[in-house]
C-alpha cells in the first residue's frame, strides 16, 4: 500500500455581494451580450467591506473541515494559494490559521496566480506523502476586484472574488487520492499577463494588464498538454476520465481544451458563467459546486488543471 493524500473534504465561500454583466456595463463601456459572447461569464462575486482574502479562506476553509468531519486542531499543514494576499507578509496562511484557532501548525502562502491552487495541492501531498503531515488544508482564496483597472473593460469584467479549499488527509492506498501531479513555469511570458506594480518595482500594488488573444493561445495548447502528462504519470488515460475540474477563466478556453483532447463537454464542470475568474481560487471552488450538487462522487477519477500568469500552468489526477 502506498501513503497518500486523500481529498476528505471540500468547501468554498464567496462575497455577500454578485455584480451581473448588465451592473458592470453601468460602470464600463461593455454589455451582457459583448461579455458571454466572448466568455461565457455573467456574474461575478465582489468582496466588499471587512470580506478580504484571509476571511474568504478562512470561511472555505470551515466548511471543508466541517464535510470532511475534521477538527481544526487536527491540522497540521495549511498551503494557501493567493496573488492577492492580505498583506506582503506575513502569510494569508496564518492569518486563517488564527481564524481557526489553530495554535500552531506549518502555514505559508504559495504564489503561482491562477496556476496557485495546483502548485499548493503538489506541495501539500508531498509533505503528507513523506509523513511531514497527516492532515492539510489546501485553500485557494482570492480578491482580484482590488487589484483590477476598472476603467479596462478588457480586463475588469473577467475577474471576481471567492474561495475554495480541500481537506487532504493522509490515508494508506493504491488508487485513491492525489495519483500525480505535472507543474510548469515560463518566465518569458511574463508580458502578457501581469500586475505592473510591486513592493520591490514600484512600491504599489499595481493593476492587472493582459494580452487576451495570445493568453487565449498559449492556454489552449498548455492545457491539453499537461492533462495528458498528468495521466500518463499515473497510468491513466482520458478514456478513464470522469471530470475535468479546469481553471474557469474562459467558456471558450474550456470548450477549446476539451476539443483538443477529444472529451465530451459534458465531463467538463464549469461554473465560469456564476463565478468569473476567480484565479487560485477556481478550481477548489468549481470542484466544491460539483461536489455538493452530486456530479462528482467518491470513486470518480478527476483531472484538476490550471494556466496562470507566469506563465504557470499544472495538472493533477485525483482518484476522489
Amino acid at each position: 500500500m502506498t501513503r497518500r493524500a486523500v481529498i476528505a473534504g471540500t468547501g468554498s465561500a464567496l462575497p455577500k455581494r454578485r455584480m451581473s454583466n448588465a451592473e458592470l456595463a453601468e460602470r464600463v463601456d461593455t454589455s451582457d451580450e459583448w461579455i458571454v459572447e466572448r466568455t461565457g461569464i455573467r456574474f461575478r462575486h465582489i468582496a466588499g467591506e471587512g470580506e478580504t482574502t484571509a476571511t474568504l479562506g478562512a470561511d472555505a476553509a470551515r466548511t471543508a473541515l466541517d464535510a470532511a468531519g475534521i477538527a481544526p486542531n487536527a491540522v497540521g499543514l495549511i498551503v494557501l494559494a493567493t496573488a492577492t494576499p492580505d498583506q506582503t507578509f506575513p502569510s494569508t496562511a496564518t492569518k486563517v490559521q488564527t481564524a481557526l484557532g489553530i495554535d500552531d501548525c506549518v502555514a505559508f502562502d504559495v504564489q503561482a496566480v491562477c496556476s496557485g491552487f495546483l502548485y499548493a495541492l503538489s506541495v501539500a501531498e508531498s509533505m503528507i506523502r513523506a509523513g511531514s503531515a497527516d492532515v492539510a488544508l489546501v485553500i485557494g482564496a482570492e480578491t482580484f476586484s482590488r487589484i483590477l483597472d476598472w476603467e479596462d473593460r478588457t480586463t475588469c469584467v473577467l475577474f471576481g472574488d471567492g474561495a475554495g479549499a480541500v481537506v487532504l488527509k493522509a490515508e494508506d492506498s493504491e488508487d485513491r487520492g492525489v495519483l500525480s501531479v505535472s507543474l510548469h513555469a515560463d518566465g518569458r511570458h511574463n508580458s502578457l499577463l501581469y500586475v505592473d506594480g510591486g513592493p520591490s518595482t514600484t512600491g504599489t500594488v499595481g493593476k492587472l494588464r493582459m494580452k487576451g488573444q495570445e493568453v487565449f493561445r498559449h492556454a489552449v495548447v498548455n492545457l491539453a498538454t499537461v492533462l495528458g502528462e498528468a495521466l500518463d504519470r499515473a497510468g491513466l488515460s482520458v478514456a478513464d476520465v470522469d471530470w475535468v475540474v479546469p481553471h474557469q477563466a474562459n467558456r471558450r478556453i474550456l470548450e477549446a481544451t476539451a476539443r483538443k483532447l477529444g472529451l465530451p463537454p459534458e465531463k467538463v464542470v464549469v461554473t465560469v458563467d456564476l463565478h468569473a475568474n476567480t484565479s487560485a481560487a477556481s478550481v477548489p471552488l468549481a470542484l466544491d459546486v460539483a461536489v455538493r450538487d452530486g456530479r462528482i462522487r467518491r470513486g470518480d477519477l478527476l483531472v484538476l488543471e490550471a494556466m496562470g500568469g507566469g506563465f504557470t500552468w499544472g495538472a493533477a489526477a485525483v482518484r476522489y
